[in-house]
């Protein structure tokens, strides 16, 4: 189960989400460690492995499952002790199987819970007994360890559900020997029927004023170098580097880039210097030779905020282009800054938050919506 385990790691400039859990490692002695599961795959036990490199890790004890009494045991930098008596709940087939279902939770699929729930659905909507076998597979198809979370009913755990799943008159694959009678049966099918009528009439949970995550595909704002301004630009004029020259406190400046570099140093010759250069490139060079203006750190991005809401105010068709990226994350490289870039997710990317918040804005306005000042 992923829960709150959140991580990732990076692969060719992207960020590959993955969860992690505990496990033993065993070389020479036994060692206490963390198991990294990833999205594409890719299981990281002390080296990153395929699915199937991971499975002979565990056929072969190197990821353990059994642990001796007496061995020697490992968490690296807190504590050593040896075994006594212990017990595990794991076999190599169990933590396989739970590992599988974690690749799919990562990847938005159904994972071996789903699967069997499924199954159960299309079994009462049509109680075959061929139907019933499709659904009792995919029930032990779920990691033992597993199968009293299926319902989310830590009262019942998984018990109507193996019943229903069994039949009347089938052996319990739970309690060996013990057979499901009618009235046990009849409880599970009402225990079903009670469930559906309940999820039916559960209100929505989607949040009252909208999704919390970005409908459209994000966008990644790479960078670029426009030495003029386009009939037709695209999504480069949203970079910040952009010939759309910006109107502040009276002066003109060829760009946001050229604005912001000016504005954070205090030094008239090389803030003008700034303010004139050919390029965008230029301008930096010019202001990053002087001092800084005191305080610039904390105040710099309040001042971008501000020269991107002048580039967009001042520059309707640009506008336009922001609007026309919907809602999708802006994904900004910065090559010279982990402030402004995201950088294959190195960076903060405030660029790309405050094209966010702008474009938010600018909806506001279309919409007739007055902020609170």
């Amino acid at each position: 189960m992923i829960g709150n385990r959140i991580t990732s790691r990076m692969a060719d400039g992207l960020r590959v989400p993955g969860t992690w859990r505990h496990a033993f490692i065993r070389n020479g002695d036994y060692f206490l460690t963390d198991l990294f599961i990833y999205a594409d795959g890719l299981i990281d036990c002390w080296g990153l492995v395929t699915l199937e490199e991971f499975e002979r890790k565990l056929r072969s004890g190197w990821v353990a499952t059994e642990l001796p009494d007496g061995a020697w045991v490992s968490a690296h930098d807190l504590a050593a002790w040896r075994f006594s008596e212990p017990s595990t709940w794991l076999t190599p087939e169990l933590l396989l199987a739970e590992v599988r279902d974690t690749i799919d939770q990562l990847n938005g699929r159904p994972d071996s819970t789903e699967r069997c729930l499924a199954a159960v659905d299309a079994f009462l909507a049509e109680p075959t007994e061929e139907n019933r076998a499709v659904a009792r597979a995919a029930y032990y198809a779920i990691p033992e360890t597993q199968r009293h979370y299926a319902l989310g009913d830590m009262d019942r755990k998984d018990w109507p559900l193996e019943v229903l799943v069994t039949g009347p008159g089938g052996e319990l694959g739970s309690v060996p020997g013990e057979t499901v009678d009618q009235e046990e049966y009849d409880e599970a099918v009402a225990y079903f029927e009670d469930r559906a009528k309940r999820r039916a009439e559960r209100p929505s949970r989607v949040p009252a004023d909208g999704p919390a995550t970005p409908m459209a595909p994000a966008i990644h704002l790479y960078e670029s170098y426009p030495v003029r301004a386009s009939v037709d630009p695209g999504r480069q004029a949203l970079r910040n580097d952009y010939p759309a020259p910006v109107l502040v406190d009276g002066d003109t400046y060829p760009s946001v880039t050229h604005a912001y570099w000016a504005l954070s140093t205090a030094d008239p010759a090389a803030r003008a210097a700034a303010r004139d250069a050919e390029r965008a490139f230029a301008a930096r060079a010019a202001a990053a030779a002087a001092v800084r203006r005191q305080g610039w750190e904390q105040a710099r991005t309040a001042v971008m905020t501000a020269l991107l809401r002048a580039k967009y105010t001042q520059h309707p068709a640009l506008a336009r282009i922001l609007l026309d990226t919907a809602d999708a994350t802006l994904v900004y490289d910065e090559s010279d800054s982990g402030h402004w870039g995201d950088n294959g997710g190195r960076g903060r990317n405030w660029t790309g938050r405050l094209l966010e918040l702008v474009r938010a804005e600018l909806r506001a306005e279309q919409a007739g919506i007055t902020p609170l000042a």
